[in-house]
């Protein structure tokens, strides 16, 4: 069972890891053609919310992951992790959102 001071030190890391994450965002869709301005803040959203990162696992420990390191390998690691490992699952989750391409909604159908 995680000590009081165990679950503190999680939380300390993951609000760090919380910060990383966030850099990653939105630097990552900066570089992104396919997101255009009008959707940059939806994005980022999306990429870093709790239910997002509930999909990789409980979301404390996944920031805490990231934030562990950060501090232990520096910020390019962090980076790298989280292209690794967040990255692709958002990709996938983020095309499954859209319709396929050549189809169009017609609510009077």
């Amino acid at each position: 069972m995680p000590t009081q001071k165990n679950k503190q030190g999680e939380r300390t890391e993951a609000w760090i890891g919380d910060a990383v994450l966030a850099l990653f965002a939105r630097q990552w869709i900066l570089q992104r053609a396919d997101i255009p301005p009008t959707q940059r803040a939806e994005a980022f959203t999306q990429m870093t919310s709790n239910q997002f990162l509930a999909s990789l696992g409980e979301p404390t420990s996944v920031e805490a992951a990231i934030g562990k390191i950060y501090q232990s390998k520096g910020l390019q690691a962090a980076f790298d992790w989280i292209n690794a490992n967040c990255v692709p699952l958002y990709l996938k989750q983020r095309k499954n959102r859209q319709p396929p391409k050549g189809t169009h909604r017609n609510k009077n159908k």
